[in-house]
């Protein structure tokens, strides 16, 4: 079987791994580009968010390559995301594809249906294979988190420009070619050992901004502008608000996100779907932490952050934290988040100097 899956940050690298160890074939999607949301967005809705016309655009990429399944996530509360695989087969099935959706929703909600689902991609292994398979990936994954995330606490100290970005590409291949515990976390240490020798001025004072949002344009960089990156080569430290790994948590058996929830209730303390109300609590733990700003992405009308968006601005007059929301769709432009991005980290330095009384 020829399987493919949705390009979400590092992840088609430990899903690759996954669908293989299973007996199958894995249909590598592409990193989006102009020519993927191009043909995701002739084909969508019109009103259809950003992640919507990426990912449809990403599956007829991957049915020119012979994929026969795609493997995806739903989505539970008022967001649109639960119905994305819906549409998506309805839309390939009237341009003449046929292929099969496999919606996995969190299992503690809908067990029963989660493990029918999962039948059909294990099928014919043993549950020592299967076992071997998931729980190898789940340590790729919190590697590739792991490392992905050191990279971007390096970058703003680096002295050579694009260094930290070129060796955290070779850590990729690295990190790619592991396919045991064993020499995924021996690949872990390489690229640790990598990383550490990355010439970096200690003495550099640079912001911290905080990046919350919905989850796809928050974790895929062609779809963000790479804004983490962006951001680390103007010596700001980006931190952002949701690994995969942690989503993988928070909607399975564990529990993660409470004191997030938490955080929140002042201002929102209901479902709004999406990470609407995580984007405002994750905003108010920012806030308590001394960042000096936070970043809010977001697909444009998508009705979670649109709602968080509203509240925000009580959160961050309340709490004096400076906001900049960018809603994202296949209109927006590199050089016009690039100037928003400049024009606001001039903001924080210029709001940062006056706490310091320091006067320009």
């Amino acid at each position: 079987m020829k399987i493919t899956f949705p390009h979400m940050g590092t992840s088609p690298i430990a899903f690759r791994m996954l669908i293989e160890k299973l007996g199958h074939q894995a249909v590598m999607p592409k990193r989006p580009s102009e020519k993927t949301l191009s043909l995701g967005s002739h084909y969508a809705p019109e009103f259809a968010c950003l992640p919507f016309k990426i990912l449809l655009g990403t599956y007829l990429e991957a049915l020119e390559e012979g994929a026969e399944m795609v493997i995806t996530s739903g989505g539970l509360g008022p967001c649109r995301a639960g119905y994305y695989a819906v549409l998506h087969d309805k839309i390939l099935k009237d341009l003449g594809y046929h292929i099969d959706f496999v919606v996995l929703e969190p299992p503690q909600k809908r067990a029963v249906d989660f493990l029918k689902k999962l039948k059909k991609i294990t099928s014919g292994n043993s549950m020592s294979v299967v076992w071997e398979a998931l729980s190898t990936t789940w340590t790729k994954i919190k590697v590739l988190d792991e490392i992905e995330s050191m990279t971007y606490e390096i970058r703003p100290f680096e002295v050579n420009k694009n260094e930290t970005t070129k060796i955290f590409e070779e850590c990729l291949k690295i990190i790619d070619a592991a396919w045991t515990k064993e020499q995924i976390l021996s690949s872990k240490g390489k690229c640790l050992e990598l990383l550490n020798s990355i010439p970096v001025d200690a003495a550099r004072n640079p912001l911290k901004v905080g990046i919350i949002g919905e989850i796809y344009v928050v974790l895929e960089p062609a779809a963000n502008f790479d804004i983490q990156r962006v951001l680390g080569e103007m010596g700001v430290i980006a931190r952002r608000s949701i690994y995969l790994l942690d989503w993988t948590k928070d909607n399975t058996f564990f529990k993660g996100e409470e004191h997030i929830k938490h955080a929140a209730k002042p201002y929102l303390n209901q479902m709004v779907g999406g990470h609407g109300t995580l984007s405002v609590g994750n905003t108010v733990l920012y806030s308590r932490e001394g960042y000096d700003g936070v970043i809010q992405l977001a697909p444009f009308a998508c009705i979670p952050e649109i709602v968080s968006k509203s509240i925000l601005n009580k959160v961050t007059k309340d709490l004096d934290i400076p906001l900049l929301t960018l809603f994202l769709d296949e209109q927006t432009g590199k050089a016009g988040i690039n100037t928003r991005l400049e024009a606001f980290v001039d903001l924080m330095y210029s709001k940062r100097r006056l706490k310091q009384g320091v006067v320009v």
